[in-house]
């Protein structure tokens, strides 16, 4: 027969088991999380993504890419790449930007040594080609889960002159691939190919080019691009104008870059690079080098809707013997307000 103090423990370790249940069936939510994963180093969440499905889906989306390079600036990591020439074989890293070891991201064989590399909103994309003169492929990396993909080929008959451009719809919130063959340009229109991420598929439209735009502007450095606002921006010559691409509107617009820095370009680099797009804190700058001066000029578009520009202006020092190509030591990137690569 049972006894009361076995009722009684039975009774206690019924609640105790049920309590642990309630413990067990506790959550945060999502924001919470996202808030706390946002501060960790990418080393951890690249550790984290595997604790269940909606971890993995939350640090592979846009946004959360967004926060984290936001909210934890001092886990912003560098992007690097190397070519073994003896195998053909590019490599990718990733590295702190306050030290440490290098984080290797993936490998890519049989390539040439031509990458150029763009990124939004936490994702790199970057083009490779196979052989001289062969055709370009694109792929789109995640550094902080590792985790890459090869663009399927445009539905287009492919051109010398192509490239490829990444931007960001924040609208949509989306990543898109921009596909361009200049060869198809014709006196008011050019065929654009669109890659959606989120779809994984292209779609063509025939998009109005703006007044004064023409096939002897476009820009062979193609992907010097910089994405801000929704926006891909391109550097048009002769003269000095800004080709501005907006993903939501899928329209193109001109507009003109700062009178000095239009007149210093045309100076200083009438055969060279003309100038370089940077991403400054959000930001859309334009960078040109002054050789004889040694000073590095960038005019930051601090107001984009009015067109307010504010230039800053490093001087290097003399005799630091800057070797350089293509008219100047050009920056690539931007960290921080501060703190220019």
């Amino acid at each position: 027969m049972e006894t009361l103090e076995g009722k009684q423990a039975i009774a206690t370790e019924a609640r105790e088991d049920e309590h642990s249940t309630q413990k067990a069936k506790i959550s945060f939510p999502v924001e919470i999380v996202e808030d706390i994963l946002s501060r960790i180093p990418v080393k951890s969440i690249l550790r984290f993504k595997s604790v269940s499905k909606p971890w993995l889906s939350l640090i592979s989306g846009p946004s959360f890419h967004k926060l984290h390079s936001t909210v934890a600036p001092r886990t912003t990591a560098l992007f690097f790449s190397a070519y073994d020439t003896s195998t053909n074989t590019s490599y990718f890293f990733s590295g702190a930007r306050d030290g440490g070891s290098l984080a290797n991201l993936m490998k890519l064989d049989n390539t040439l040594l031509e990458l150029y590399a763009e990124h939004s909103n936490g994702l790199v994309c970057f083009t490779s080609r196979t052989y001289c003169f062969g055709p370009l492929y694109s792929y789109v990396l995640n550094p902080c889960t590792h985790k890459f993909f090869k663009l399927p080929r445009p539905p287009v008959n492919e051109a010398m002159d192509t490239c490829y451009l990444f931007g960001f719809d924040e609208l949509s919130n989306e990543h898109k691939v921009l596909y361009f063959d200049v060869e198809l340009i014709k006196p008011t229109t050019i065929e654009v190919m669109i890659f959606s991420i989120s779809n994984y598929s292209w779609r063509k439209i025939n998009v109005d080019l703006p007044v004064g735009m023409s096939r002897a502007r476009w820009p062979y450095r193609t992907r010097l691009s910089v994405c801000v606002n929704s926006t891909i921006h391109l550097m048009l010559k002769s003269p000095l104008e800004i080709l501005a691409f907006n993903l939501t509107t899928e329209k193109f617009s001109i507009f003109n870059i700062p009178p000095e820095a239009a007149t210093l370009g045309m100076f200083v680099y009438p055969y060279k690079r003309n100038g370089c797009f940077i991403k400054i804190n959000g930001l859309l700058g334009v960078a040109f080098y002054d050789i004889m001066g040694q000073n590095l000029h960038i005019w930051i578009l601090q107001d984009y809707q009015n067109r307010v520009w504010v230039r800053e202006t490093s001087t290097f020092p003399p005799n630091s013997q800057i070797r350089y190509g293509g008219g100047g030591p050009y920056p690539y990137d931007s960290i921080s307000m501060d703190e220019i690569v």
